[in-house]
């Protein structure tokens, strides 16, 4: 046994100890022959490593109509809602993110081989890190945004690599950069042969995973570098609402034909027809993005918060 899977079963029995049978940290150095600030790593590892899983069984009525209401105003085939008054954004993050891995990991521990397109951002990032750890090496897991980020660097946003890891699925990268310096050099990445298979191999995958971003100065587009503070305005004077997985919409939901957006490399996003879209987003900044999202029928399914529900119910 490898010392990582010795240290993942023992941080299961403190894990058990702690949350399941009611004992105290101290009890259970105790019963392990070890110390409680020992206890108290291997409780926070296995919480960190997905190995801790909580559930509330008493449905949140406001949130279950919420729910509903949005799925039939805007055709998904699922919406979840958590809630959100008196929560900071870590904490609204955190409640996203175990919902979002309730709703993703029944795909995933499916035994059938899967194609999964996995997009960018810290919402679904989240998502991919609540999940436990789910040997299927027969999934096959496609990033469809660019690896490399603006400096050249591999991009840390890179969820799909997070997601192969946690799976152990085969990984696709798309070997481009977000965002290029120009039209022509997009289609230039786009024409690489590796580019290609991958972005075939997307054309036919059977579930979409996204986070939806907003745009405007201080958005992930603009924090992380990938467009400059003018460039960013241009977009919001032209309409930009929000965007997903680079691709940016206006507020009824229809892709801008900016020069700036004929530089995004990612690959197409889909339409929801027999397969599913799903999208991870909450929080007062996302509510216009999300808005125009569902405007534009890009989704099958959604997990946001109670606030954003309102919000796009009108």
């Amino acid at each position: 046994m490898s010392r990582q899977q010795e240290k993942l079963d023992q941080a299961a029995r403190a894990a058990w100890l702690y949350y399941v049978a009611g004992k105290t940290q101290h009890e259970i150095a105790e019963h392990l022959g070890i110390s409680r600030q020992i206890v108290q790593r291997l409780v926070a590892f296995a919480s960190e490593h997905g190995l801790v899983r909580v559930r509330i069984e008493h449905p949140i009525s406001d949130c279950l109509t919420l729910a509903q209401e949005v799925a039939q105003r805007y055709g998904l085939r699922h919406c979840h809602v958590v809630p959100t008054d008196g929560h900071d954004p870590e904490a609204l993050q955190r409640m996203l993110a175990v919902a979002g891995a309730e709703v993703a990991e029944p795909y995933l521990a499916a035994e059938t081989p899967l194609v999964m397109n996995v997009g960018s951002g810290r919402t679904l990032k989240a998502v991919i890190d609540e999940l436990p750890q789910i040997e299927r090496p027969q999934h096959r897991i496609v990033s469809m945004v660019g690896a490399i980020s603006a400096d050249g660097a591999s991009n840390r946003y890179d969820v799909a690599l997070r997601a192969a890891d946690k799976t152990g699925s085969k990984y696709f990268m798309l070997p481009a950069p977000l965002i290029a310096d120009s039209a022509d050099d997009r289609r230039q990445w786009a024409g690489n042969r590796v580019y290609r298979v991958v972005s075939e191999l997307s054309a036919h995958a059977d579930l979409t995973l996204v986070g939806i971003g907003s745009v405007g100065l201080g958005c992930p587009l603009h924090e992380d570098g990938f467009l400059n503070t003018d460039e960013i305005q241009q977009l919001v004077a032209e309409g930009a609402a929000g965007e997903m997985i680079g691709h940016v919409l206006d507020g009824d939901g229809r892709p801008l034909t900016s020069p700036i957006c004929q530089r995004v490399t990612s690959l197409q996003l889909p339409k929801p027809t027999q397969r599913n879209v799903i999208a991870f987003a909450g929080g007062p900044a996302k509510h216009k993005a999300v808005q125009a999202v569902l405007n534009g029928g890009w989704l099958s399914g959604l997990v946001t918060d109670e606030g954003t529900a309102r919000v796009v119910l009108g």
